[in-house]
């Protein structure tokens, strides 16, 4: 009876630790990969640029961790363009990072004083952040895709100011 019981538990155990890997690895590919933002900026034709850059694969040998697509920054929101894409995870978040724009998975993003715009709400497609008020956006020189579940950089932009 005690064996049975035993088997019973760790199996339990098992099962749930299956069920909890299955969920944060393999849903995000299998279900949310098809979801393409389409998210507009109202009257941008009033609007004008104060930054742009582009999204890189920011360690090129990690075939999980990538991104690309354009970025354009704008007196109070950021707009990741239509061509912007990441692989799928949990838990990806837009950060403004400070400094000079030069981010590698080596960087502490966490340690920096970064403003978190918010999670990500595809990873495909166009999106619309707005940036806090207060905020000098000439004092970020990235945007960054960050892994706020894992800590982990998927993807920067380094941003040209005009």
């Amino acid at each position: 009876m005690k064996k049975i019981i035993i088997s019973f538990l760790l199996g339990g155990v098992l099962g749930g630790l299956a069920g909890f890997v299955v969920g944060i690895f393999v849903y995000p590919y299998i279900f949310l990969t098809d979801i393409v933002a389409d998210e507009k900026i109202g009257n941008i034709e009033s609007k004008q640029v104060l930054a742009s850059g582009e999204f890189i694969h920011a360690n090129p040998s990690d075939p999980i961790h990538y991104g690309s697509g354009k970025i354009s920054v704008y007196k109070d929101v950021v707009h990741l363009e239509p061509d912007f894409a990441v692989g799928p995870g949990p838990a990806f978040h837009v950060y403004l990072v400070p400094g000079d724009g030069d981010i590698t998975p080596d960087t502490d993003v966490a340690a920096t004083m970064f403003v978190d715009l918010g999670r990500l709400r595809a990873f495909r497609g166009s999106q619309v952040y707005p940036i806090p008020e207060g905020v000098d956006i000439a004092k970020y020189g990235s945007i960054v895709v960050w892994c706020r579940h894992f800590g982990v950089l998927i993807s920067p932009a380094k941003l040209v100011y005009r």
